[in-house]
């Protein structure tokens, strides 16, 4: 469940990269916060726009505090279209998974590959945005905390049983739909055809009764 959540997430931010600049693509989804030991994990970071036509620039910065531990220290910077990984723990496990090709960046995310349990704590993400409005520049910080747990087997939430339980209840209950559909049809088709038969056979005594009233005209002249 934990993949599918990641796939899905990435899949939006993927929508959001085809279309960096439709007001209504971008959308701002909290980041998942438990990862699988040894596994790759989305560190999700999105700050929308609030007026798409304005131009921006922005940097983003991701920061981390182990658990039990009072400082956060750097660990990642990008500015378009540099990403710099600043701590000797993080080196090569870190990929940017953000906005690309412009500085108007809106999707601060990255993967964090090989996952351990020392990077369990609070990851922050931090945007610095410049607006550049008509009367001048404006300064915008966004922050944003990512509280994650490393576990060594992805845990199922009680959500994602009962949608999957549903799931299977709605395909059996949709099997048996059309079971009773295809039941119903037949007999309707059959009964049709019992009809069309006894009006056939109807109409041919009719004809029988209608050549025996004729014949029997002839004789009686």
């Amino acid at each position: 469940m934990a993949r599918l959540k990641v796939s899905l997430l990435g899949f939006l931010m993927l929508l959001l990269h085809a279309a960096p600049h439709a007001e209504a693509g971008c959308a701002e989804v909290d980041s998942m916060t438990e990862a699988v030991v040894g596994e790759s994990f989305l560190l999700g970071c999105i700050s929308c726009k609030k007026r798409e036509e304005v131009d921006a620039s922005t940097y983003v910065d991701w920061f981390f505090r182990p658990i039990e531990e009072e400082g956060f220290v750097q660990i990642f910077h990008y500015e378009n279209p540099f990403p710099t990984i600043l701590h000797e723990d993080f080196e090569g496990r870190l990929e940017w998974h953000g906005t690309k090709g412009t500085r108007d960046v809106q999707i601060g995310a990255i993967f964090i590959h090989n996952v351990t349990f020392n990077d369990t704590g609070t990851f922050r993400c931090t945007m610095e945005r410049t607006l550049f409005l008509p009367y001048g520049e404006e300064h915008v910080t966004i922050i944003k905390d990512v509280e994650l747990s490393v576990v060594a087997v992805a845990n199922r939430e009680l959500t994602a049983v009962i949608a999957e339980i549903m799931m299977y209840v709605v395909i059996v209950v949709l099997q048996l739909w059309m079971i009773l559909v295809l039941i119903y049809c037949y007999k309707k088709i059959y009964a049709e055809a019992e009809a069309r038969e006894a009006r056939r056979a109807l109409k041919a005594q009719n004809k029988g009764l209608d050549a025996k009233d004729t014949c029997d005209g002839v004789h009686l002249e």
